[in-house]
């Protein structure tokens, strides 16, 4: 199983580093200048201090190389030294930083991850236990009325996009019955029960808006993999051994058939992060969503090409963890 990662692992690096330049050169290419906001009284040998101290007076292969190496190494060595109170080599490092607020790019992802980790984690866990339940009783139950209903939930779910079902839920539990806030207060610190409730309910809408969509779709797959895996050799075998139907269900089926459903949750993350800039903006979460809006109207450079870098490196990073749940689930494959 090791070598197994290790080979993963390894294919994934160049795929990253590749991703890096492409994503680099495409942005590097959009018009944008860091001098543009400032006043006009400022003299032209100012502004090219100023691009001269951001390093855009270097060709494009040393300002992407000085791009990677703020990225992958200065900022997590200030990382683990602002965590672990140490310091590593020298004391002073060129960051990187945002055209428009004059501040560490890390920095600013950093300020607005929680935000969204909670809400993008918390809907993740959500759809998974909706989905699973639902597509296992759909299939076990074929064409029986909760199979339809399944079947409805999942192309309502899937066919509404995020965006109406944010705004259909503020018009329903927010202006109609009063339930729940209808903007998110990033500034929020729970600090007793009291508190604690009113994080919970202005986290339910956002949560439930991506928990929704993505439930939809892998309750489909969840069905689809279950009705083929009960019409194999080894379930009528497993049943004739006397098995209990609740044990051949839950430990042979279910288990084979997580293996295509893997593939769906683990690459159905970084969607939903997408998801979750639409969501941020109608709910007003202060996470890396609405950043990244901010980056984009702004001509913010850096800004945007460090987000969209994470969000490519998630998509690589959650291809890898299910390339390794398929050598858990069946291990034929890690021999392959």
């Amino acid at each position: 199983m090791l070598n197994f990662t290790i080979r993963r692992l390894m294919f994934a690096i160049p795929t990253l580093l590749v991703i890096s330049f492409i994503i680099f050169a495409i942005l590097d290419l959009a018009p944008g200048d860091p001098t543009a906001s400032l006043p006009m009284t400022v003299p032209p040998e100012v502004r090219a201090q100023i691009r001269s101290t951001l390093g855009l007076d270097e060709p494009f292969i040393i300002r992407y190389f000085l791009w990677l190496k703020q990225f992958m190494i200065t900022e997590p060595l200030n990382l683990i030294e602002s965590s672990f109170g140490i310091t590593i080599g020298e004391g002073d490092r060129l960051r990187l930083t945002s055209w428009a607020t004059r501040s560490p790019v890390v920095d600013l992802i950093a300020e607005r991850m929680p935000q969204t980790l909670w809400v993008v984690g918390m809907s993740q866990i959500i759809a998974v236990l909706i989905a699973v339940p639902i597509g296992v009783i759909s299939a076990y139950k074929q064409y029986s009325w909760i199979d339809q209903l399944g079947t409805l939930f999942s192309m309502i779910g899937f066919s509404v996009p995020t965006f109406f079902t944010g705004l259909l839920f503020i018009v329903i539990f927010s202006v109609n019955l009063g339930w729940f806030p209808s903007i998110y207060d990033t500034n929020h610190v729970v600090e007793d029960w009291d508190s604690f409730v009113f994080q919970i309910k202005q986290m339910i809408m956002p949560t439930m808006v991506l928990a929704l969509f993505t439930a939809a779709q892998i309750s489909r797959y969840m069905r689809a993999s279950m009705l083929d895996n009960l019409n194999q050799d080894y379930v009528r075998t497993a049943r004739a051994k006397g098995l209990k139907e609740q044990t051949v269900l839950l430990v042979h089926v279910l288990r084979n058939s997580m293996i295509p459903v893997v593939t769906v949750i683990a690459l159905n993350i970084p969607t939903i992060f997408g998801g979750a800039i639409i969501t941020e903006q109608i709910f007003r979460v202060n996470g890396i969503g609405q950043l990244l809006i901010t980056g984009i109207v702004g001509a913010d450079i850096p800004l945007v090409q460090t987000l969209t870098f994470i969000f490519a490196a998630l998509i690589v990073l959650f291809n890898l963890i299910a390339d390794i749940l398929y050598g858990m689930l069946d291990p034929r494959i890690r021999y392959e």
